[in-house]
C-alpha cells in the first residue's frame, strides 16, 4: 500500500507537534507518524485511581519566548509555583526567594544560612544579567559550563552547596552543572521572566492543546517507523508512505538509528521520581523544596495538589519526590528508602503514605556532550527534502523542542519557496 502526504513528520512530541503546526497553519499538509498510543513523547500525564501523574517530575517555564508566542496560556490554567525554593538544611527549612517578586520573604532569606550576604545581592545581577542576555558574556565565554560560570560570579562554595547543586541538578539532570552556561542563559532568564507552573490538566495537556489545533486525521498514534528511505518511509506494519519532504522529530538516538548512523556519544540523563499518595499535605503552599544537605536520597521534593489542586482526589495530597545519585536505585526498596529519610522531615506522618508509581525515565535528557559547542545555530536540513528536529537540536529544554520544531518548519516552507520559484540553495 503507498500513500502520498506532502510532509512526513515522524514522532508527535513536543518538536514534532510544533512542527506540524507551524506547516498547517501555512497550508502544507503534513501527517505525523506516531509510536505510540498518544502524543507528547516525554510530556504525558497519565491519570491513576484520581491522580494526575506526569512521567517524571516536571514543570513548565511561561517566561520560555518560544512558548510564549506558540502556546495559549489561558486554556492551559496554569497554577504558580511561589518564586523560590524551601531549602532543608541543617534540620529546618529555609526560604530562598525572589525579592522582587516576595518582598515579604526578603528578610527571611538574607538571615538564612543558605549562602551569604554577598550571594544573595550577586542573585540579582545574576537575573539582571540573565534578562538582558549577557550572562555569558558578563563571565567571558560562552564555552563555560554552568558551574564555571557561577564561580566567576563570585557565588560561594556553602551558595553551590546548598542552593545551585540541588536546584539546577533537578532542571539539568546532573550534579557537575557541566550544562553549556548559554543553556543555564536561557533557563535562568525564563525563571526571571515568568512563573514556574503546572497546566491544570497536567504536562500532557501542552502537547494535546498543539495537537488539537491540527486537522482531524493529521496524526496517526500507533505507526512505528521502521525505516527511511529518502523523503519516504515504512512502517513497522510494512506500509509505505511517501512524501515530498520528511522530518525526524524523535530523540537524538532514534533519529540516528532511522538515518542508519550510530547514536552519538554521551550518557542520556536520567531522572527517578517517586509519587506518593498522603492523607495530608505534609507542607503547606506551592514550595518547591531543595534538599540542601548533599546526603540522603531525595534531591527535590514537591506537594503537586499543593501548586494544582486537579492533581490529586479531595481530601487527599499527591507528593513528588525526585532521586539524587546518591541512591543505588536498583538495589532495595526504594519506596521505603525515600520514606524513611523523610520521617527526619516530616515525622511519622510520613508512614501513613502510600506509593502510587516510581518512574524512571533513562533518556529524561539528552547528553550534555550532545549540547556542547553550539548554541542553536545549526541547520535542520540534512539532505534535499530531509530534515531533523528535536530538543536537542537546541538547548535540550522545553522550549528547544518547540523552537527546533518550528525552525524544521521554516526551513521546509523556504525550500518550497525556492523550489516553486526555481531558486535553489
Amino acid at each position: 500500500m503507498s500513500t502520498a502526504s506532502r510532509v512526513l513528520i515522524i514522532g508527535a512530541g513536543l518538536a514534532g507537534l510544533a512542527c506540524a503546526r507551524r506547516l498547517t497553519q501555512s497550508g502544507i499538509a503534513c501527517t505525523v507518524l506516531e509510536g505510540s498510543d498518544d502524543v507528547g513523547g516525554r510530556v504525558r500525564t497519565d491519570r491513576v485511581e484520581g491522580f494526575q501523574l506526569d512521567r517524571g517530575f516536571q514543570v513548565f517555564l511561561t517566561g520560555y519566548p518560544e512558548a510564549r508566542t506558540t502556546l495559549d496560556y489561558s486554556s492551559l490554567g496554569l497554577k504558580p509555583f511561589y518564586s523560590g525554593a524551601l531549602v532543608r538544611y541543617a534540620g529546618q527549612f529555609h526560604r530562598m526567594s525572589d525579592p522582587l517578586r516576595r518582598p515579604q520573604d526578603v528578610v527571611q532569606s538574607l538571615l538564612g544560612p543558605i549562602g551569604s550576604f554577598a550571594d544573595k545581592f550577586r542573585m540579582l545581577g545574576l537575573r539582571r544579567d540573565a534578562l538582558e542576555h549577557r550572562l555569558c558574556a558578563t563571565v567571558g565565554a560562552l564555552s563555560l559550563s554552568t558551574g564555571d560560570a557561577l564561580q566567576a560570579y563570585g557565588f560561594s562554595e556553602a551558595m553551590l552547596a546548598r542552593f545551585f547543586r540541588p536546584f539546577l541538578g533537578g532542571v539539568f539532570l546532573e550534579q557537575a552543572l557541566a550544562t553549556p552556561g548559554w543553556i543555564f542563559e536561557l533557563v535562568w532568564a525564563a525563571f526571571s521572566r515568568g512563573a514556574v507552573a503546572l497546566p491544570r490538566d497536567g504536562m500532557g495537556a501542552i502537547a494535546h492543546q498543539l495537537a488539537a489545533a491540527l486537522p482531524a486525521g493529521t496524526i496517526r498514534l500507533g505507526s512505528p517507523v521502521n525505516r527511511i528511505e529518502g523523503a519516504s518511509l515504512v512502517l513497522e506494519s510494512g506500509e509505505r508512505l511517501a512524501g515530498d519532504a520528511l522530518v525526524i522529530a524523535t530523540d537524538y538516538a532514534t533519529a540516528a538509528q532511522l538515518r542508519g548512523e550510530r547514536a552519538p556519544l554521551g550518557a542520556s540523563r536520567e531522572s527517578t521520581c517517586l509519587y506518593f499518595d498522603a492523607p495530608a499535605p505534609p507542607i503547606r503552599g506551592p514550595w518547591l523544596i531543595l534538599n540542601g544537605d548533599a546526603e540522603g536520597p531525595v534531591q527535590t521534593l514537591c506537594v503537586l495538589s499543593e501548586v494544582a489542586p486537579s492533581y490529586a482526589p479531595p481530601g487527599r495530597a499527591l507528593v513528588s519526590v525526585s532521586l539524587s545519585d546518591r541512591l543505588n536505585t536498583s538495589a532495595g526498596d526504594i519506596p521505603q528508602a525515600v520514606q524513611t529519610f523523610l520521617r527526619a522531615w516530616f515525622g511519622p506522618a510520613v508512614d501513613a503514605w502510600r506509593h502510587l508509581r516510581t518512574d524512571r525515565i533513562r533518556s529524561a535528557l539528552s547528553p550534555v556532550d550532545l549540547l556542547q559547542g553550539h548554541d542553536g545555530a545549526v541547520s535542520p536540513r540534512l539532505d534535499e527534502g530531509l530534515y531533523l528536529c528535536g530538543d536537542y537540536r537546541e538547548s535540550g529544554t522545553f522550549d528547544g523542542a518547540l523552537l527546533s520544531g518550528r525552525k524544521a518548519a521554516d526551513a521546509v516552507m523556504a525550500d518550497y519557496a525556492a523550489r516553486d520559484t526555481g531558486v535553489m540553495a
